[in-house]
C-alpha cells in the first residue's frame, strides 16, 4: 500500500489527451494493488505562455520538488515560434532546477511489431537497448552561449562544457543499468576530434575498471548512428553527451515505427534494477514525442508512450515493480492482439482512437 502525490504538467498539442490516458492506467493499477495516487495539475510551455507571459512559473518549479514525481506530456507548437522564450524552455528548467542529470530511454521492438518499422525486419528483430542521455551539461548548458555581428556578418558560439563529476555520474548510470540487462555498455563520443570525447573516453575507461563484468565498448557518434539502423540488436546500454544522446535516441525511435511509441525516464540519481525497489530517486518521466498539434483533438494520438512512461515512474521513483511490469505486459498483450493506432497501422490497416487504445491497455491491467 502507498500514498504518492504526482504533479501533472501536460503542456501543449496532444500532450493533455496522452496525460490524460496515463491517469487512467494510474488509476487502474491503485485500484488494484491498493494504492492511492494524488495528482495536482499546473500549466507549462505554450499554455503557460498564453496564461502568464513564462514558459515556467517558479511555483511549479516549488510544487515539483515537494511532488514524488513530474508526468509530463509535450511542449511547443508553431503558434509559440515567436516567443521571447520558447515553450521547450520549460522542459529545460525543470531538468536543471531538479536535478535530473540521466535521461534513459528504451528502445525495444515487441514481439509482432517488426513490420511497423521502416527498417528490414531481419534488423530490428530483437532490438533492445536502452539509450542514457547526460541532461543537464554539454552544448545545450555551456558558457558562452550568443549571437552577435561583426564586420564579417553574424556570429554565433556555442560551447560544449563538461566537468569530471558530470561525466562519471552519468556513465556509473549506465553501468548499473547494464548489470542488469546483457552487462554491455557502449559509450559513444567524438574523441577522434573533440576535447570533451577525449576526457569522456578516459573518464569511461577508467570507471570500467570498477566493473569488471560489464563489457564496455567505444563507438564514435557517427558510426554508431549508421550501426543503430543496420545493426541495432547489437546495442545493450548505450550512453553519451546531451547533444548526441538527443541525435541518436531520435533516431532509434524510428527503430519501433513510431515516436508515440517511446517512454523516457529523467532521473536525479541511480536507478535501482538489480536490487529492485530498494533505490528511489527523484524524477521526470515523459514520451519522447512532439505535441504533433496538427492531430490534436483528432483520437489519433498514441498514448503508450505516456502510458509506459507512468510505469517507469512507478519503477525508479515509487520502487512498484510489480505494478510496473503490469502496465508492460498490458501494453505488449494489446499490440499483440493486434490493436494499433493510427501512426502505427498499416497502410491497409483499421486503427483505434487514443480512448480505445487507452481502455484496452486499462483493461488488461485489471486482468493481470
Amino acid at each position: 500500500m502507498g500514498e504518492f502525490n504526482i504533479l501533472l504538467l501536460p503542456g501543449d498539442g496532444i500532450g493533455p489527451e496522452v496525460t490524460e490516458s496515463a491517469t487512467q492506467v494510474l488509476d487502474s493499477v491503485a485500484a488494484k494493488f491498493g494504492h492511492s495516487f494524488h495528482y495536482e495539475s499546473d500549466l507549462v510551455g505554450g499554455s503557460a505562455i498564453d496564461a502568464y507571459g513564462v514558459p515556467l512559473l517558479d511555483s511549479t518549479i516549488n510544487t515539483a520538488k515537494k511532488s514524488d514525481a513530474v508526468l509530463f506530456g509535450s511542449v511547443g507548437g508553431p503558434k509559440w515560434d515567436d516567443a521571447e522564450i520558447r515553450p521547450e524552455a520549460a522542459i529545460i528548467g525543470l531538468r536543471k532546477s531538479l536535478g535530473l542529470f540521466a535521461n534513459i530511454r528504451p528502445v525495444r521492438v515487441a514481439p509482432g511489431m517488426e513490420d511497423a518499422s521502416p527498417v528490414k525486419n531481419d534488423r530490428v528483430r530483437n532490438t533492445d537497448m536502452i539509450i542514457i542521455r547526460e541532461l543537464t551539461g554539454g552544448l545545450y548548458y555551456g558558457k558562452p552561449k550568443r549571437r552577435w555581428t561583426n564586420k564579417a556578418g553574424r556570429m554565433a558560439v556555442d560551447s560544449m562544457v563538461y566537468s569530471e563529476r558530470e561525466v562519471d555520474r552519468i556513465i556509473r548510470v549506465a553501468f548499473e543499468l547494464a548489470r542488469g540487462r546483457k552487462k554491455k555498455v557502449t559509450s559513444v563520443d567524438k574523441a577522434n576530434v573533440l576535447q570533451v570525447g577525449r576526457m569522456w573516453r578516459e573518464i569511461a575507461n577508467e570507471i570500467a575498471l570498477d566493473y569488471p563484468d560489464v563489457e564496455l565498448e567505444h563507438q564514435l557518434a557517427d558510426s554508431c548512428a549508421m550501426l543503430l539502423v543496420t545493426k541495432p540488436s547489437d546495442f545493450d546500454v548505450l550512453v553519451t553527451s546531451n547533444m548526441f544522446g538527443d541525435i541518436l535516441s531520435d533516431e532509434a525511435a524510428i527503430l519501433t515505427a513510431s515516436l508515440g511509441m517511446l517512454p523516457s525516464a529523467s532521473l536525479a540519481g541511480l536507478p535501482s534494477i538489480g536490487s529492485l525497489g530498494t533505490r528511489k530517486v527523484r524524477g521526470l518521466y515523459e514520451p519522447i514525442h512532439g505535441t504533433a498539434p496538427d492531430i490534436a483533438g483528432s483520437g489519433k494520438a498514441n498514448p503508450i508512450g505516456e502510458i509506459v512512461s507512468a510505469a517507469f515512474m512507478l519503477r525508479y521513483s515509487f520502487g512498484m515493480e510489480l505494478e510496473a511490469k503490469a502496465i508492460e505486459q498490458s501494453v505488449e498483450g494489446v499490440l499483440a492482439e493486434g490493436l494499433r493506432t493510427a501512426d502505427i497501422a498499416g497502410s491497409n490497416e483499421s486503427w483505434v482512437t487514443t480512448s480505445e487504445m487507452t481502455a484496452a491497455i486499462v483493461a488488461g491491467v485489471k486482468s493481470i
